[in-house]
């Protein structure tokens, strides 16, 4: 991917329930800017509520890309929305206007802002055979097997979040190395010094926003709720009614799966429901803002300063200005 393909792009990322996208409208209305969705789970039709997908009035009020870009039953991976992106974000610039790249997902602003590493393509066979394991044997014994052949890795990854810790093993058993040793480029004391804030202009202008973390968890708790009573679980019942099933990729969408086994029978009652859905994005936060910590490159921004919009703008003209300087 040529450098220049993001050049005039602007990235505003955060925590689940942080607020981006309220800031990102205003910013895209003030800077003439259109939004590029840097989510996982927004780029699938039907998927709505629960992903607190852009509103269609929000939508109208400024363009907004790579949302509903797949039906649940298809595979996004990050190669795939990395290049989509470029495109956008090409178009975009062609048309005099500016992308705003928005969103909290960590694998793929990592990608965006450092490249993706050099690994093997995935094999179908070795992936099912992995899937079917953490199935028979839960994701804890999976996980075990992962700290055997890569520690790095497994103290990285959460148990369950089994999309990760079989593409770890499946590179593993593809190659003979751990994921860790292929991501050398990012993880290695050297790239870390030399992305740390005062080594030299970043590549492209990215902004964090911040909460004070009993904020966050309110916000998310207060959001579980609202998104339940906006009909999460028809939504959800309406996905399972589909003729094929969700993508391995789409199910990993936080509360999907716990309304699955509500609604199948296999879970608790609603009320223990909605607190595990509570419970899980607030850990789903702490993994994303332990991700946000290990890219010095971000410019932090507190969410609920007085005027964050204003704080963001001033902050991408810094690194804009320290890039042009370079």
């Amino acid at each position: 991917m040529p450098p220049s393909a993001f050049d005039h792009a602007l990235i505003l990322t955060g925590p689940t329930a942080s607020g981006k996208t309220a800031l990102a409208l205003d910013l895209a209305e003030r800077l003439g800017g259109e939004v590029v969705a840097m989510d996982s789970m927004t780029v699938y039709r039907g998927m709505d509520i629960g992903t607190a997908k852009p509103t269609p009035d929000e939508r109208a009020r400024v363009p907004h890309h790579l949302i509903d870009e797949l039906d649940p039953w298809e595979g996004a991976t990050v190669a795939w929305w990395l290049a989509r992106a470029e495109q956008v974000c090409a178009d975009i610039v062609r048309r005099g206007r500016r992308p705003i790249v928005v969103g909290g997902t960590p694998f793929y602003l990592k990608a965006l802002l450092h490249g993706l590493f050099p690994g093997p393509p995935g094999d179908p066979g070795l992936r099912r055979r992995l899937e079917t394991e953490a199935e028979r044997e839960g994701p804890a014994a999976l996980h075990a097997r992962l700290a055997a052949v890569d520690p790095p890795t497994a103290a990285r990854l959460h148990p369950n979040d089994i999309r990760r810790v079989v593409r770890a093993l499946e590179v593993h058993g593809l190659t003979g190395r751990p994921i860790s040793a292929w991501q050398t480029t990012w993880d290695t004391p050297a790239f870390a010094s030399a992305n740390a804030p005062g080594s030299g202009p970043a590549r492209i202008p990215a902004v964090v926003l911040e909460l004070p973390r009993g904020v966050l968890y309110d916000r998310i708790n207060q959001r579980v709720g609202a998104m339940l009573a906006a009909g999460w679980r028809d939504e959800v019942r309406r996905l399972r009614d589909l003729p094929r099933p969700p993508s391995r990729e789409a199910a990993q969408a936080v509360g999907y799966r716990e309304l699955l086994d509500e609604l199948d029978g296999r879970g608790p009652g609603p009320d223990a429901t909605a607190g595990l859905i509570r419970t899980r994005t607030r850990q789903f936060s702490k993994r994303q803002l332990t991700w946000f910590r290990h890219l010095p490159s971000l410019v932090p921004v507190a969410a609920d300063g007085p005027d964050p919009a204003a704080t963001v703008v001033r902050a991408w003209e810094s690194v804009e200005n320290g890039r042009m300087r370079n």
